[in-house]
C-alpha cells in the first residue's frame, strides 16, 4: 500500500498543508478552502501517516480530510442535532438524564472528525475552552444537584487539556461528595497517543472517584500499535475502557470491518459500547448512512463475533431526548396456541442464522 513514508512533524491544519503532504489534490484546494473557513481542520501526523493517498476511497482518510460534500446541506439537518442546548441550564453544563451531566470543558480536538455531531461548536472562530467564571458555574450546579451520581467531561476532547490543569479539575469533581463516577470521551490515544504520559495517567486517577475512559474508533487500522500501547498504559492503571464508534458509509459499513474493530478494542481491553448512528449534522449526509443497513450489520455482527464484541447500536434522538437503542428485533410475541389466555403466550425468537423459533417450544 503507498501510504505516507514521512513522520509528518505538526498537525496539519489548513487544506494547503493537505495538498502539500499529498492528502488532498490541487485542484480541490478552492473548495477545501471554503469547508476549512466554516468547519475546524486538524489531522495529526498518526492520522496521516494511516492514510493511502493513492485510494480516493481511503477510509480514514474519509474520517479526517474535509471534503466540498460538507458544503451541502440536506433537510432536516441541524446545527444543534442532539439537543444540547435545550438541556444546558448554565453554561458548559448539560443535564438530559437524571443521574448524570455533561461537562464540556474545551471546544478543541486533537484531530477533528469530518462528521462531528458538534462541528458547529468547534473552529474558527469559536471559543476555545470554559471560563474561569463558567467553570466554576459549572462545579456549582453539580454540587447543587445530589442527584448527579457520574461527570462525562467531552467538549471538543478534555485530554488536550495539561495534565496540571486535568489533575485540578478531577480533584475539583471528585471533591463532590456525590460524584462517584468521571468518565472521559477522547480520541487522544488514538490521535495523539503520546500524550498519555505517566502525569496524564496520575491526573485521572482523583482520590475520591472511579475514572472511566470512553475511546473514540472507527476503523481497525486506528488501532495502531503506538494506540495500543497508550490504551495498554490506561488499562494497566486500573482505567477502565469502553468504546465508542460512529457507524459511517465507506469507513465501517460492512461487516468485516465491524468484526475487526470491535475484536481489536477487546484485545485492547476496551469494552465495546456504542456504536452511534451518524447525527444530522450539517454537511454530513454523504457519511450517513440509512438505519435499516445498521441494523442489517447488528444482525451479522451477531452471528460473526463474541457477546464482549457486541456494542449497542443507538440514535441520538433529535431534539434532546437521549439516545435510543435501535438494534434489529429478535423476539416477537407469537399468537397463544388456543387463541385465548396470555398462559399459552408464545414468542418468535430469531437466532443468529435467522432461523425462527418459539418460546416456549411446542410440546
Amino acid at each position: 500500500m503507498n501510504r505516507i513514508d514521512r513522520k509528518l512533524a505538526a498537525t496539519l491544519r489548513q487544506p494547503r498543508e493537505l495538498v502539500d503532504a499529498g492528502l488532498a489534490p490541487t485542484e480541490a484546494l478552492p473548495e477545501l478552502e471554503k469547508v476549512a473557513a466554516r468547519y475546524a481542520v486538524a489531522v495529526t501526523p498518526e492520522l496521516a501517516a494511516l492514510i493511502d493517498p493513492a485510494d480516493p476511497d481511503d477510509p480514514i482518510a474519509r474520517q479526517f480530510i474535509p471534503s466540498a460534500e460538507e458544503l451541502v446541506e440536506q433537510p432536516g439537518e441541524n446545527a444543534d442535532p442532539i439537543g444540547d442546548d435545550a438541556h444546558s441550564p448554565v453554561a458548559g453544563i448539560v443535564h438530559r438524564y437524571p443521574d448524570r451531566v455533561l461537562l464540556k470543558l474545551v471546544h478543541v480536538c486533537a484531530v477533528y472528525c469530518r462528521f462531528c455531531f458538534r462541528r458547529e461548536m468547534v473552529g474558527p472562530g469559536k471559543a476555545t475552552a470554559l471560563s474561569d467564571d463558567a467553570y466554576g458555574a459549572a462545579l456549582d450546579y453539580i454540587r447543587a444537584h445530589p442527584e448527579v451520581w457520574e461527570v462525562i467531561l467531552t467538549g471538543g476532547d478534555p485530554l488536550v487539556l495539561s495534565s496540571r490543569r486535568l489533575t485540578e479539575i478531577m480533584a475539583d469533581l471528585a471533591g463532590i461528595d456525590h460524584v462517584k463516577v468521571i468518565r472521559i470521551h477522547t480520541r487522544v490515544p488514538v490521535a495523539d497517543p503520546g500524550r498519555i504520559t505517566p502525569e496524564m495517567i496520575a491526573a485521572l486517577r482523583p482520590n475520591g472517584a472511579t475514572t472511566w475512559v470512553a475511546i473514540h474508533a472507527n476503523h481497525p487500522r486506528e488501532l495502531t500499535q503506538t494506540a495500543r500501547a497508550a490504551c495498554a498504559k490506561l488499562a494497566d492503571a486500573g482505567i477502565p475502557l469502553v468504546s465508542q464508534s460512529v457507524l459511517l458509509r465507506g469507513v465501517n459499513d460492512d461487516a468485516a470491518t465491524l468484526e475487526a474493530l470491535m475484536r481489536g478494542f477487546v484485545e485492547c481491553r476496551i469494552k465495546p459500547y456504542y456504536l452511534h448512528h451518524g447525527d444530522l449534522a450539517p454537511g454530513t449526509a454523504h457519511l450517513r448512512t440509512t438505519i435499516e443497513a445498521g441494523q442489517k450489520l447488528m444482525r451479522a455482527l451477531r452471528g460473526r463475533v463474541s457477546g464482549l464484541c457486541q456494542p449497542d447500536y443507538v440514535l441520538d434522538i433529535p431534539g434532546g431526548h437521549g439516545k435510543a437503542p435501535i438494534g434489529p428485533d429478535y423476539l416477537s410475541q407469537s399468537p397463544s396456541r388456543d387463541g385465548q389466555g396470555s398462559a399459552e403466550r408464545q414468542y418468535r425468537i430469531v437466532d443468529y442464522c435467522g432461523d425462527v423459533h418459539l418460546y416456549p417450544p411446542e410440546s
